[in-house]
Formats: C-alpha cells, structure tokens, sequence
C-alpha cells in the first residue's frame, strides 16, 4: 500500500475502505465484459478514526477495526 494513504488518518467516526477489485473471470473460466460486471459492495478497512464524541468528550469506540472486510 502507498504511503499516501498510510498517513491518511479518518476523522471522529470515519472509516476509509479499500474497495475490492470486481470479479472479471466465472469459476468456468468465462470472462466477463466492463459493462455486464455490477458494482462491487465489498472492501477492506484500511484506517479508522478515534470515535464520534459523547456530551462529556469522551469517545465512542468505532465496531470496525482495520483489516475487516
């Protein structure tokens, strides 16, 4: 991964997901053309931010942690 994003650092609640590159091939070795493939609705966490804050300022912990997919 580029430093770029490795420095990258989400704010409050925010999370920064890697989108997962689209399936271009079937398990029978049919390839399939740019304009038939559907939007990929999967990724990978790469950073996540603190925590939105409470009243008091304390934080709420984010559920997702980097590397989930």
């Amino acid at each position: 991964m580029s430093t770029a994003v490795k420095r990258l650092i989400p704010l409050l609640d925010r999370v920064l997901i890697k989108r997962a590159e689209a399936v271009t091939k079937t398990a029978g070795g049919i390839v399939i053309p740019e304009k038939a493939q559907s939007k990929v609705l999967h990724g990978e966490v790469v950073a996540v931010g603190p925590g939105a804050r409470k009243d008091n300022g304390d934080f709420i912990p984010v559920q997702v942690k980097v590397g989930d997919k």
